[in-house]
C-alpha cells in the first residue's frame, strides 16, 4: 500500500494517519518508504521551527487536516510539522535518517511549546494553560495529536492542562469555541479515557445525530463518521 503522495506532505501524513486509524496492515517496505519520504522534508525552507516543510503549492492554497478542516499560513506549517512527527512515530521505522529527523523536529517543537508552567500574566485566553496548549485551538489539537502518539515529556499532565482550557470553551450546541469540532475529537479519542470522557460526553448529543445518518462517501466524511462512532463508544 503506497502511502506517499509525491507532491503533498499533508496528503502523505493523512494517508499514514488513515491507515493506522482504520488499523490497516502495512508492509514493512511501505512503512519504510513513507517514513524516508517524510523525513526528506525535514528542515527544508518553509518548515515550521525546523520541522517538516510543505510544498510551495500547499503553502499557497492551504491544506486539509485529517478530518477535513482547512488550515493555512503559519497554522498549516505548524500543524503539518506536528502531524509529520506523529506519522513517523506511528510508522516506527528505525532508519537513522528517519530517527534523526524525528528527534530534531520534536526537540524544536518542544522548545516552542515549553514546559507546563504557571500563568505568565498576559491577557491571552490561553494564559494559565501553558505547556498544554499552543497558540490557538487548531494548533493545540495538532500538538495534542503528536502528544498522544508519544511525543513530548509529561504527556498526561500536558493533556490535562489542555483539556481544562477545552472545557472552558464549551458551547450550548455541544461543540467548542476556538477548537475545530472534528479535529478536536480525533485527538480526544486517542487520549486516556479518564481525561477525555468529560469532553466526549459534552459532544455526544451532536455525535448521536451524525451516527444516525447514512455514512457519506467522501474520504473526510467517512473519517468523521468513524470518529463519531468511536467517540460515542468511549463517551
Amino acid at each position: 500500500m503506497d502511502l506517499v503522495h509525491p507532491e503533498s506532505l499533508a496528503d502523505t501524513v493523512n494517508a499514514v494517519n488513515d491507515a493506522y486509524f482504520l488499523e490497516r496492515e502495512l508492509a514493512p517496505r511501505d512503512c519504510e518508504r513513507a517514513a524516508l519520504w517524510i523525513a526528506s522534508r525535514h528542515g527544508l525552507p518553509g518548515s515550521y521551527a525546523g520541522s517538516f516543510a510543505l510544498f510551495d503549492s500547499e503553502s499557497r492554497v492551504g491544506i486539509r487536516l485529517f478530518t477535513g478542516e482547512r488550515a493555512t499560513n503559519a497554522g498549516a506549517r505548524h500543524i503539518v510539522g506536528e502531524e509529520a512527527c506523529r506519522a513517523l512515530r506511528l510508522l516506527d521505522v528505525a532508519d537513522p535518517a528517519v530517527q534523526t529527523a524525528l528527534h530534531a523536529a520534536s526537540a524544536n517543537l518542544a522548545a516552542r511549546v515549553g514546559p507546563v508552567a504557571a500563568p505568565s500574566g498576559s491577557s491571552h485566553r490561553f494564559d494559565g494553560f501553558l505547556g498544554g496548549v499552543y497558540c490557538c485551538g487548531r494548533c493545540s489539537v495538532g500538538f495534542w495529536r503528536h502528544v498522544t502518539a508519544g511525543g513530548f515529556d509529561d504527556r498526561e499532565r500536558r493533556l490535562a492542562v489542555g483539556l481544562r482550557l477545552l472545557a472552558s470553551q464549551r458551547r450550548d450546541d455541544h461543540s467548542w469555541a476556538v477548537f475545530p469540532f472534528w479535529y478536536t475529537l480525533s485527538a480526544l479519542i486517542e487520549m486516556p479515557p479518564d481525561l477525555a470522557q468529560p469532553e466526549l460526553r459534552h459532544a455526544a448529543p451532536r455525535l448521536e445525530k451524525v451516527a444516525a445518518r447514512r455514512p457519506p462517501t467522501d474520504q473526510f466524511g467517512l473519517r468523521r463518521h468513524a470518529v463519531a462512532a468511536r467517540a460515542l463508544a468511549l463517551a
